[in-house]
């Protein structure tokens, strides 16, 4: 026998243990090929204009999916050479050379390397519509996606993998040579001695941790821990100080706690948690760089979609916040505001809920009494009649309206920021021009305008007696306001009034705004999820593979316990517990740090980001259980030698 049939043999036999590696592999290959497929797509290039950022977007997913694939397949390829030693080993004393070894694990890792190349392909050619849908869907596009396939993306996808396969391969072979006979049939009954613990390293690691969350939590342009370590090098900084708490917490922390459990008689010695205390224990040292990464990883997964997700899931919310009318412009032109105002009139599929003229001013106003963190001393203003202002929010459904007498006013800050805008309540300011001084009061604040942010400068409400008095002096100005039904799919008409209006007309549109934000945001999401589940796929299988390399390690020690009477529930439980502490310690960390980053985050968004956040981790966690479920049926079908 030839030993390529002998590794295509071994793989075979082997295939329960190597499914999760296989489908991890076949996933990624379908994700890059999707991604490369994407770039290439006619369909997309079509509905977006031709905008290169799609193009570019997924040129730059799929160089982030290329490293991490590799490092992973890296990762689970030595994982699975150093679980066959006892193997190796026999072939070594069978008087097999160590060339012929390496050839045949070189065989078997290519020959995984070109089936899972070949089903991955094959799956993405079938999904790569599916996923254009999807991608045409979330980003606004109502696109119907013809059925072709890239040839480039097939030979792109063929290439890369085929590299990482030959290199990983090699990577196999190379290890053989390290390893010596002994070496190779003691493996299994290596000991490992118990982990030292200190309390002042398990006290450092919680310090490290908790200073990397109060730095993350600061308000950025407040902060003077920011301010003194430098906005360059504060991120730094707490990255480095939670990843290094993080592995000093899984190297020392836990392994105190273990040994505080093991001090606990009436618990150490019920059932079985002698023995999966005593293994923990003497392998969280060595565990505790991969927990370490898995949590990091975990983290960083959690963040990215969530934010990815929570950018998508805010868009109509930001849209309407920036543009509380559908459609707004400087009526600088008549003809063609009277033009403007026929077609949307006539716009088929639409019909005008209201249409106002509102009289504004644009004022100059020095700002320096005001507590402006950006230091701005001078600032352009428009200014509106609160009787205008209550007119407008009105007709907007708003049920507020505001009472201004003499020298009062009203700021309008639909993206106040705490700690960075300025705070107007009680503050006062100049309002200057050719021929006026006035001063006034601001007697409230109201984090929402009734004018669009795309057409007027930041406003302030007067009473209608300063409007009357500003009037005469200050530069006048008419805006019309429009509000439309079924103004997220206004394209057509959005596009018309772009050719109508000229561009000192300022328009601006609720469509604009929110055709560009789900084009982006869904793009965003759609890279962030599927990469986010490359990255759990792959978090937990080098869970499972370690996992499963301990089993065998384990093996001898559970027959002992069933031949002398225990049951193989007993050591199903036992082994569920070991497991489950391995999988939830660093899923634990991950949403934590996670948990940290998005509130830092949504403190400088100003936007509740709790639904869609809560949903990606519900997701992500319903994943990790069922990869746990898997591990724990694999572990004691090992354990409790289960064909």
């Amino acid at each position: 026998m030839t030993l390529f049939k002998i590794a295509g043999k071994n793989i075979r036999k082997n295939f329960a243990n190597y499914f999760l590696y296989f489908a991890s592999m076949i996933f990624s290959i379908v994700i890059y090929f999707t991604f490369v497929s994407l770039k290439y797509d006619s369909t997309i290039q079509t509905a977006s204009d031709g905008s290169q950022k799609i193009s570019s977007a997924f040129s730059g997913a799929a160089v982030v999916l290329i490293v991490f694939v590799a490092v992973f397949i890296w990762y689970s390829n030595s994982f699975f050479t150093r679980k066959r030693k006892k193997e190796v080993g026999l072939y070594s004393l069978l008087g097999v050379r160590k060339k012929q070894i390496g050839r045949m694990l070189f065989y078997e890792n290519f020959l995984m390397g070109i089936l899972a190349l070949i089903v991955g392909i094959a799956l993405g050619a079938v999904l790569s519509r599916f996923f254009v849908m999807i991608l045409m869907k979330v980003m606004g596009y109502a696109v119907m996606a013809d059925f072709s396939i890239s040839p480039a993306a097939i030979f792109n996808t063929f290439v890369v993998f085929m590299i990482i396969s030959l290199i990983t391969s090699v990577q196999g072979y190379r290890l053989i040579y390290r390893f010596k006979l002994i070496e190779l049939f003691r493996a299994d009954q290596e000991g490992e001695k118990e982990p030292k613990s200190s309390a002042v390293i398990a006290l450092l690691s919680v310090a490290l941790i908790g200073f990397g969350y109060w730095l993350a939590l600061q308000i950025l342009l407040t902060s003077k821990a920011w301010a003194a370590m430098g906005f360059m090098l504060t991120p730094l900084v707490i990255l480095i100080s939670v990843i290094l708490g993080t592995y000093l917490l899984f190297n020392t922390l836990t392994v105190t706690l273990l040994k505080l459990a093991r001090k606990h008689k009436t618990s150490y010695w019920r059932g079985l948690n002698l023995i999966g205390t005593s293994q923990l224990l003497y392998r969280m040292k060595g565990n505790a760089r991969t927990l370490t990464i898995i949590a990091v990883l975990s983290a960083t997964t959690l963040t990215a979609v969530g934010t990815a997700y929570s950018t998508y899931y805010n868009t109509r919310t930001n849209a309407e916040l920036a543009n509380p009318n559908s459609y707004m412009f400087i009526g600088v032109d008549s003809a063609a505001a009277a033009k403007a105002d026929k077609a949307i009139k006539q716009a088929a599929g639409h019909k005008v809920l209201y249409h106002e003229s509102i009289p504004l001013l644009e004022v100059d106003a020095d700002t320096s009494s005001l507590n402006n963190a950006l230091g701005e001393e001078d600032q352009s203003f428009t200014v509106i009649s609160s009787r205008d202002f209550n007119r407008l929010a009105k007709l907007q459904g708003r049920d507020d309206a505001i009472s201004l007498t003499g020298s009062e006013a009203a700021a309008l800050e639909p993206v106040y920021l705490e700690g960075i805008s300025p705070e107007y309540v009680g503050s006062s300011i100049k309002l200057k021009g050719e021929g006026f001084h006035k001063t006034i009061q601001f007697k409230t604040l109201k984090k929402y305008s009734v004018l669009n942010l795309g057409t007027v400068y930041s406003t302030i409400v007067v009473s209608d007696d300063m409007f009357a008095e500003l009037k005469p002096n200050a530069k006048a100005m008419a805006v019309e306001a429009y509000s439309i039904t079924h103004q997220d799919k206004a394209k057509e008409l959005t596009e018309l009034l772009d050719g109508i209006l000229p561009e000192k007309a300022e328009l601006s549109s609720f469509y604009g705004d929110y055709s560009r934000g789900m084009e982006s945001s869904g793009l965003l999401m759609f890279m962030g999820g599927f990469l986010g589940l490359v990255f759990l796929a792959a978090t937990g299988s080098i869970i499972y593979f370690k996992q499963l390399t301990e089993a065998g390690s384990d093996k001898a020690r559970y027959m002992i316990l069933h031949k002398i009477g225990v049951k193989k529930r007993e050591i199903r439980k036992s082994v569920a517990k070991q497991v489950m502490f391995i999988f939830a310690l660093p899923l634990a960390f991950g949403i934590a740090h996670c948990a940290v980053a998005l509130s830092a985050l949504s403190k400088m968004m100003m936007t509740n980001l709790v639904v869609p956040v809560v949903t990606c981790m519900g997701v992500y966690v319903g994943i990790y259980l069922i990869y746990y479920f898997l591990t724990v049926h694999a572990y004691c079908k090992i354990v409790t030698n289960r064909k």
